[in-house]
């Protein structure tokens, strides 16, 4: 019998659906997701290493839960029971939990208990599961549509790590689809698949991010196409748009009445009205109607916002809105929309007023007397905590004129307009006002504007502030992973930081927490980044950065042995998965040979997120080869698309002068004599032309250059300058080693410029003030943020 017959004689016998044919068997052949399973995270590490704990997985249909689940099963040397919610109960958890027991008792060996759609189970059936995960006899691994902070057992979140799951994105679904037409053994790899232009483009933008919804159109878009199924091998099956568009009849508004994306487009749709942004309330409100959303349930949220957030300011708002109800109950869809959209405009371009709220705040002093959305504008009441929803959103009230420029339309669509107001009647009115809020929107996203400058002094009130409403002026990513606190993990973190921090002086330990805590805040790390530590002896990022990426990976390149031998010691107390990885850079500068590259290269093939080192430019040739080393990392796959580097970098030419620290002294003052203070003038001249030298490759930079450098080089660049003050201790030492004329450049300098003997009377005069006190030794410190370079987004009119 022919290859040919038998291969169709096979395909005939068994034909699984293409989506369960290509599901991934291992990890490498996973795809999306690289928050959660990509080089170097927790997840991943924890697979490999047969290590995993209890997880949920949370998500849209069609993201790779229960694909994820069968990756793990493969992986695994434990027992693996899968149930499915949906068809199971109480008789069926018990039989897995009796199936769990004897393979621990009888053979030691642990057991996965996969529950597919785990948030269909009720209270008293997830209460059933919650002793054996407690005492280890299966680990959990839950998969469910409905966010987990709701929908499932407070008590099993509380003992899983959580991974939210994202919708994949297009370069995903062409990979998919790619592998599905490729592969020889599961797909059509033995057939030559062709597509008319935007044939597959359109099964990709329709699929809506769901891989199964694509390969489930795919299949039949091809198995369709010839005329009888399959075809002989070889053969030539050509697949046009209509074929494509006939498998995806229209596209599906990702949109669940009774979950997330129903609370969360509707918290963008009443921000979008009080932010009095009318093309993002047209964008929201379309997207409800689309979805079969209640019409009622929108005006009745319409009409708390019509006094809530216009309120006085326009008084008839709620009567238009409550107009066009009425009017909505007498026509019905499909001309009912015009009432819709007319009540959202109208809010949407109202003038806003939250005197109202004055109500709250007297009902807070009776309290006190009785003793996927954008993140930051997702509702946050729910599971702020676990996944950092609605963080980084700013509430218009809290600014001059009850506005500030910020997104309110999703990032795919900003800039894009919806409504533009004509110039009759009330519209004429609010025109310029709507035109020049938009102009000034779209400015302030262009140039990531600080906003800051524009707060009133405006109350927020205490109910609305302790709700979590206000929540910071940065737009920030959301968490896609929640690990509950370890009680052991961070007594070992705390012991590790303060064996740190008793080898500092006087104030050294609060000047280095200050650096920081400036390097961590403006690194915006999420809690599955991988994070790479540059000179990381001193420990001083290390231990906390393990604190907050528990679902990621911190790597530490030491300058020694030493300092790795020693970080290995204190992070040993740590579980294996929340261990570092430390490796040794070789001799010599960072930037010269390929040293880090090297140096990262020793963890393996891994991604890094944020990267963090300090002082690690001493001239502009460091930044030069700086450069060069950021863009080779960026080529060779070594950081990740979001990267973020963040550098905290004394700056040289900014350093302490002698001469004002004399000048700074109650006690030299007193016993200055006239001579002494001509000695002390000089010295500030001479101080001021030695520290500004531009022959000087020490101080001809600051970090004005810095940014300029890296701005120039395809790299986005902010440098943040501040003056750091410590408290030191100086001693005749370190005084005879800067004042000797002969081996110190700073010496030799003065000495020429003021004279031997005038520096050495400068340097008697120093030493007696140090003998009675401490000084406040001023650094100029800057960070500096380096990311990649983004196209700005074209506006559309």
């Amino acid at each position: 019998m022919s290859d040919d017959v038998l291969f169709q004689t096979a395909a005939l016998k068994s034909h699984e659906p293409l989506a369960s044919r290509m599901r991934p068997r291992s990890l490498d052949e996973y795809i999306g997701q690289s928050h959660i399973v990509g080089k170097g995270r927790l997840l991943r590490r924890a697979i490999q290493a047969d290590q995993l704990t209890s997880v949920i997985f949370y998500g849209p249909p069609g993201t790779g839960k229960t694909t994820l689940a069968r990756v793990i099963a493969n992986h695994t040397s434990s027992h693996f029971i899968t149930l499915n919610a949906v068809l199971t109960g109480v008789a069926n958890i018990r039989d897995a939990i009796k199936e769990a027991e004897d393979k621990k008792n009888l053979y030691g060996r642990k057991t996965i208990l996969f529950v597919d759609e785990v948030h269909r189970w009720n209270k008293s059936q997830q209460d059933a599961l919650l002793p054996w995960v407690e005492n280890g006899t299966i680990i959990l691994i839950g998969a469910t549509t409905e966010n987990p902070f709701f929908e499932v057992n407070k008590a099993l979140v509380s003992r899983s790590r959580v991974f939210q799951l994202k919708s994949l994105e297009k370069e995903d679904l062409i990979f998919a689809a790619t592998q599905a037409l490729n592969d020889k053994e599961r797909g059509y790899g033995n057939y030559k698949v062709t597509f008319e232009e935007g044939a597959l483009e359109h099964l990709v933008e329709t699929a809506n991010g769901d891989c199964r919804s694509l390969l489930n159109a795919l299949e039949l878009a091809v198995e369709t196409t010839p005329e009888s199924w399959p075809p002989l091998v070889g053969s030539e099956i050509y697949i046009s748009k209509e074929a494509c568009e006939e498998s995806i009849q229209k596209k599906v508004v990702l949109y669940d009445r009774d979950g997330d994306y129903h609370y969360d487009i509707i918290s963008a749709f009443i921000k979008s009205l009080r932010g009095r942004d009318p093309d993002a309330a047209c964008y929201w409100l379309a997207r409800m109607v689309k979805a079969g959303e209640d019409p009622h349930f929108i005006f009745r949220r319409m009409l708390i916002s019509s006094c809530e957030d216009t309120g006085l300011a326009d008084p008839r708002a709620i009567q238009v809105v409550e107009s066009c109800a009425a009017a909505f109950d007498r026509v019905g869809f499909p001309e009912g929309n015009y009432f819709l959209a007319h009540a959202a405009l109208y809010l949407a371009t109202a003038p806003k007023s939250n005197s109202s709220m004055a109500f709250f705040d007297a009902m807070s002093a009776v309290e006190k007397e009785d003793v996927e959305v954008p993140n930051h504008l997702k509702d946050n009441n729910r599971d702020a905590e676990g996944f950092g929803h609605g963080k980084g959103y700013l509430y218009p009230h809290a600014y001059r004129d009850h506005w500030v420029a910020q997104q309110y339309l999703p990032d795919a669509l900003t800039g894009r307009v919806f409504y533009t107001p004509s110039e009759q009647g009330y519209e004429g009115e609010i025109r310029g006002d709507v035109l020049s809020r938009r102009e000034a929107q779209i400015a302030a996203i262009l140039e990531d504007a600080d906003d800051t400058e524009n707060l009133t002094v405006n109350p927020i009130s205490d109910w609305w502030a302790k709700a979590g409403h206000f929540a910071g002026f940065e737009k920030t990513e959301e968490n896609l992973t929640f690990t509950p606190e370890d009680k052991n993990r961070n007594a070992s973190l705390n012991r590790a930081e303060n064996a740190w921090k008793a080898r500092t002086e006087l104030n050294r330990a609060e000047i280095l927490l200050e650096t920081r805590n400036a390097m961590i805040s403006s690194a915006e790390i999420l809690r599955h980044h991988r994070c790479l530590v540059v000179n990381a002896d001193d420990g001083l990022l290390v231990f906390d950065l393990i604190r907050k990426t528990p679902e990621g990976h911190v790597y530490g390149i030491c300058r020694t042995e030493k300092g790795m031998d020693t970080l290995k010691q204190y992070s040993s107390t740590l579980a294996e998965l929340d261990q570092p990885e430390y490796t040794v850079q070789s001799a010599g500068n960072l930037w010269a040979d390929g040293n880090l590259e090297n140096a990262i290269g020793n963890f393996g093939d891994i991604e890094i997120d944020r990267f963090f080192a300090r002082n690690i430019f001493a001239t502009k040739n460091d930044m030069d080869n700086a450069a060069g080393t950021f863009t080779a990392l960026k080529e060779k796959g070594m950081l990740a698309d979001n990267f973020r580097i963040i550098l905290s970098q004394i700056i040289p030419c900014g350093g302490q002068h002698m001469s004002r620290l004399v000048e700074e002294s109650s006690f030299a003052r007193s016993v200055m004599t006239d001579e002494d203070l001509m000695i002390v003038e000089k010295l500030e001249k001479a101080e001021k032309e030695f520290f500004s030298d531009s022959e000087n490759p020490l101080f001809n930079w600051n970090e004005n250059t810095i940014e300029g450098f890296f701005n120039s080089n395809d790299f986005s660049c902010n440098v943040i300058p501040f003056v750091q003050v410590e408290r030191r201790k100086i001693s005749k030492a370190e005084l005879d080693r800067w004042f000797d004329t002969k081996n110190s450049a700073y010496g030799k300098f003065m000495a020429e410029k003021i004279g031997h003997d005038s520096l050495m009377k400068f340097k008697e005069l120093f030493e007696r003030t140090a003998q009675k006190q401490n000084f406040n030794w001023k650094v100029k410190n800057s960070i500096i943020v380096i990311g990649k370079k983004i196209k700005p987004p074209e506006i559309q009119s």
